[in-house]
């Protein structure tokens, strides 16, 4: 198949051949990074919290007001026994905030020294005990678990300080990238601490960003918070409603002193994943119904351009076939001059996809889209532009010889 007779072709159709060639550009720059970002944020949703979510829930007891901090530490302790003691519980401990809750974020610089000035790797913060690690059912790769004489009570405005702390792989790979962070020394807002136990991952209460998703610090204390204090409870089964209503019972004798809300004051961290990532799920799908939009479009434009340009051609299409062309060769031509079009859109649209994601990521938290995203993108496009055009070259190629010619 000749390339000449081809642009030859068309350049007498100058207008319709440009419109398409956008189409295609677009539609590739516009659905390659669309579909980019869908699947940065399944791998994102996807991704399992490192904790034993099936058997977990969480409790967020809200205080009445006027209790001092030694009561509330009173009542955390008494609340903690009864639940111990709940027939299905396997343990418990408390904390400000549990895994994808999205709400009681503490951050804490984590310093090399003590008089560094450079900005520290920021850690999530997990206020536990020693009875943290079996409750959350998270891997602890070395080091060990606290002590139950090193858990100590932090109000909300002070200064966190610890013994020793416990972190996450992806945390101890930033603080010290060269060499393991095991029994190092960093610097807390209250002083300096150790490292003395990895967790192989543990995810964060904060869902809203992808750098600090796994960059989790657990602090031996409890929080004498006014506001609010969370239970989280694993369960031996994965039927929780009669562990969590049993739950409920034993924090009844310490009612007038709490506030737990009946509808968002007990959660499963199923439910929590669930709410936590109901945005992402209805950006990923609304763009998901988008991009199909655009390629069911631009194959419809090619539909009716490739029928458009059948009907303008029947007279060349009559003379060819009389002169030896067969059905096959007509509709190679076709399928050709389609290829021709698509790859013109392509390698505008490719252009127009990097520059695109470049700009994106000046206003949104994205990562660098990889070139064989686009590539992929531009393969299923030349495959929808010779299947869109497959009808209108079909009808072409089985028009006899003498019916084209007459109908001019």
């Amino acid at each position: 198949m000749q390339l000449r007779p081809i642009l030859s072709a068309l350049t007498r159709h100058k207008v319709s051949t440009v419109l398409i060639v956008l189409q295609v550009a677009l539609t590739l720059a516009v659905a390659s990074n669309a579909f980019f970002i869908v699947a940065t944020r399944v791998v994102h949703i996807s991704r399992p919290s490192g904790t034993d979510e099936s058997h977990l829930f969480a409790i967020r007891s809200g205080w009445k007001s006027g209790l001092t901090a030694t009561q509330i530490d009173a009542n955390i302790r008494a609340d903690l026994d009864a639940l111990r003691h709940v027939s299905g519980v396997r343990d418990v401990f408390s904390s400000q905030a549990y895994p994808l809750e999205n709400y009681g974020v503490r951050l804490a610089g984590l310093k090399l020294q003590a008089d560094q000035t450079t900005r520290p790797p920021l850690g999530i913060v997990y206020l536990a005990d020693d009875h943290a690690i079996p409750t959350l059912g998270v891997v602890l790769e070395e080091g060990r678990n606290f002590h139950p004489d090193e858990i100590t009570t932090i109000h909300p405005d002070g200064a966190m300080a610890a013994p020793g702390v416990i972190i996450t792989r992806s945390l101890a790979g930033k603080l010290f990238p060269d060499s393991s962070a095991l029994g190092k020394t960093v610097y807390l807002p209250g002083g300096p601490t150790t490292i003395i136990g990895i967790l192989a991952s543990l995810q964060s209460p904060l869902t809203t960003t992808h750098t600090l998703d796994d960059d989790s610090l657990l602090i031996p204390a409890r929080s004498s918070d006014p506001e609010s204090v969370v239970y989280l409870v694993r369960t031996q089964s994965t039927a929780m409603a009669p562990v969590i209503a049993a739950a409920l019972k034993s924090l009844e004798p310490r009612g007038g002193m709490r506030i737990v809300d009946p509808k968002q004051g007990v959660v499963t961290l199923a439910e929590a994943r669930q709410h936590a990532y109901a945005t992402d799920r209805s950006v990923a799908t609304l763009l998901s119904v988008v991009c199909g939009l655009l390629l069911l479009a631009t194959a419809g434009g090619i539909v009716g351009l490739s029928s458009f340009w059948v009907s303008q051609r029947r007279m060349q299409i009559g003379i060819r076939r009389s002169l030896g062309a067969t059905a096959g060769d007509i509709l190679r031509y076709f399928h050709a001059e389609n290829f021709v079009i698509v790859s013109a859109g392509v390698i505008l649209g490719i252009a127009l996809a990097v520059l695109a994601n470049v700009e994106l990521m000046k206003v949104y938290p994205l990562q660098l889209m990889p070139f064989y995203v686009p590539l992929l993108g531009a393969l299923v496009l030349w495959v929808l532009g010779q299947l869109a055009v497959w009808g209108p070259a079909s009808y072409a190629a089985k028009v006899p010889p003498v019916v084209a010619i007459r109908s001019v």
